[in-house]
């Protein structure tokens, strides 16, 4: 199973925008190469029928295939659909491949079952087939419920927990090297907790 997120990347509306088409074409495409395809979360962008992520699972014998051929920088050439007169007509999105082994963190998980909720119908699991997933060591929790068997969603929620592990990650390093470029401009000129003197450093 892939993981493979959609992101504006903090551009305009027009790249929001992007994110909804894209994600419908990767819909479409994934529909026509047999690759199962589940919606997981999207962030909504500030106009309507907009995006500004979308996370989205690929299963299947060409998801590789399918993700390798969306992986990277996404243009969208066209004249902005809100600003008629902006002379921008060249529109960024990114998308990132996150492949995790679902036994990842296993003995460090905590599993509870639970009915699905969502509106009635045939597609809402009728057993109690939905997951609440807790990584015990971090707190991070997702519940899944969009495969109709417990396996299935606990396997997703595995790797959900696995690309928030990461996605944490790599916002704590990037926190850790704005620190360390802030740390030039903010040292202390007096009260050294320890002082050494000439070329020895003594």
């Amino acid at each position: 199973m892939i993981l493979l997120q959609l992101s504006s990347a903090q551009g305009p509306d027009e790249c929001c925008l992007a994110v909804k088409k894209a994600l419908a074409r990767l819909m479409a495409e994934a529909a026509q190469q047999g690759v199962a395809l589940t919606l997981l979360e999207t962030e909504p962008g500030g106009r309507l029928d907009t995006l500004r992520s979308a996370l989205v699972s690929l299963e299947g014998d060409s998801a590789d295939a399918l993700s390798d051929r969306w992986c990277g920088t996404v243009q969208w050439i066209c004249p902005s659909p809100y600003r008629p007169r902006h002379g921008r007509k060249n529109w960024y999105i990114g998308v990132g491949r996150f492949c995790a082994d679902e036994q990842a963190q296993g003995d460090e998980i905590r599993f509870e079952t639970l009915r699905a909720s969502g509106p009635g119908g045939q597609h809402v699991n009728k057993t109690d087939s939905a997951v609440r997933a807790t990584h015990v060591a971090s707190g991070i929790s997702v519940k899944v419920q969009s495969e109709r068997s417990q396996h299935a969603n606990k396997r997703l929620a595995r790797l959900l927990i696995a690309w928030r592990l990461a996605q944490r990650h790599e916002a704590l390093s990037a926190a850790m090297k704005s620190q360390r470029r802030m740390f030039h401009h903010q040292i202390e000129r007096g009260n050294p907790v320890r002082t050494f003197k000439g070329p020895e450093f003594k």
